[in-house]
Formats: structure tokens, C-alpha cells, sequence
């Protein structure tokens, strides 16, 4: 049952990760321009978020999960305007040269600024409590091995397919000539920036 629930875990951390939005434009840049290991550590900061609510909704702790649901107006304004912000900063580079590989402090900013840019969009508590819900786990009671394993199938699908995208981008990295990095910027910075404004919007509509 609990391998089971892992291997579920696993196809539902997949379809999460599989539709790229703006964090996972933001790794597939980081791949690009810093090699694969950064993109890698940065969509592993995605993934720790998302492992985070799942553990909030799937261990009960409502506490937490009503407060972060609760404040998501500000957090999603926190998060639009920094996307909006991120976005925009990307769109104006107009010189790019290859970076080398990150190292050490690089790669913990790499993994701490997606992990933190996660958490501004904490309805992704009501995904996983969707997920709980459509495989008959109820809420923590005595059901925690069932919980961990199927969030850590959900970490583990999730990795996965970043493991795949970003040896795939990673492979394309020595192809990108000079005009081809200006490219990646404008349309990376379009894209972001186009998320924050929907995610901005949302708020008023």
C-alpha cells in the first residue's frame, strides 16, 4: 500500500511539475546560463516548498495552513511584484555572457530565492489536500506513513523531471551563441513578468 502510495506520489509530483511556470522559467534560465547543477539545485528550492505544504495539509497542521491561506492576498502581492520586478530586470539585461558553473554560497542562493519565492503562492496547500482527498487519505490520523509516502512520491517525480529538463537544457548550453542568450532574455523576462501581472491581476478581479 505505502509503495503504492509513493508510486502515485510520484505521477502526481510529474503532472505538477511537467506545466512550466514562472519559477520553472526562472530555472530553465539559471540552467542555461549557469549549468545544469544550478538549475537542478534551484527547482530542488521549488520542490522543498511544495514538499513543505504538502506535510502542512497532509499532517493537519491547520493552524498553519489557515494563517498562510489566510495572508494570501499579501503573499501573492509579494510575490506578483517580485516576479514583476525579476522579470523586468531579466528583460533589460541586454548583455549576457555564460556564467560559470555556481559553487558553494551560489548554489544555496540559487535553491534559498526559489524555495522562498514558492512560498508566496501558498494555495498550493489545497492541491495537495485535493490529492489526499481523491485517494481516501484523510488529514494526519493515523495515516502519517501514508502521508510520507505519498509526499515523498511527490518530491521524487518532482526531482525527477527536473533531473531530466535541466540534463536536456544543460545539453544545449555550449550550442547558445551570443544572440541566442540576448533571446533568452527578453523572452524569459516577457514570460515572468507576464505571470506576476496574472497573478497581480488576479487579486482584483
Amino acid at each position: 500500500m505505502t509503495i503504492i502510495l509513493f508510486l502515485k506520489g510520484v505521477v502526481v509530483g510529474l503532472s505538477m511539475a511537467v506545466p512550466v511556470g514562472p519559477i520553472g522559467i526562472l530555472c530553465i534560465r539559471r540552467t542555461l546560463l549557469e549549468g545544469r547543477l544550478s538549475g537542478f539545485v534551484s527547482a530542488l528550492g521549488l520542490a522543498t516548498a511544495d514538499v513543505l505544504f504538502g506535510c502542512i495539509a497532509g499532517f493537519g497542521l491547520t493552524f498553519i495552513s489557515d494563517f498562510l491561506i489566510s495572508q494570501q492576498f499579501w503573499l501573492r502581492l509579494i510575490g506578483g511584484l517580485f516576479l514583476c520586478a525579476i522579470g523586468l530586470k531579466v528583460f533589460m539585461t541586454e548583455f549576457v555572457e555564460r556564467e560559470a558553473p555556481l559553487r558553494g554560497k551560489g548554489l544555496v542562493g540559487a535553491y534559498t530565492s526559489m524555495f522562498f519565492l514558492t512560498l508566496t503562492y501558498p494555495m498550493t496547500i489545497l492541491i495537495f489536500l485535493g490529492v489526499f482527498a481523491g485517494l481516501g487519505i484523510g488529514s494526519a490520523r493515523g495515516n502519517y506513513l501514508s502521508i510520507a509516502a505519498l509526499v515523498l512520491g511527490v518530491f521524487t517525480g518532482s526531482m525527477l523531471w527536473w533531473a531530466i529538463l535541466s540534463s536536456f537544457i544543460g545539453s544545449l548550453r555550449d550550442k547558445f551563441k551570443t544572440q541566442n542568450w540576448l533571446w533568452v532574455n527578453k523572452i524569459s523576462g516577457i514570460l515572468i513578468t507576464g505571470f506576476g501581472l496574472a497573478v497581480l491581476l488576479s487579486l482584483i478581479l
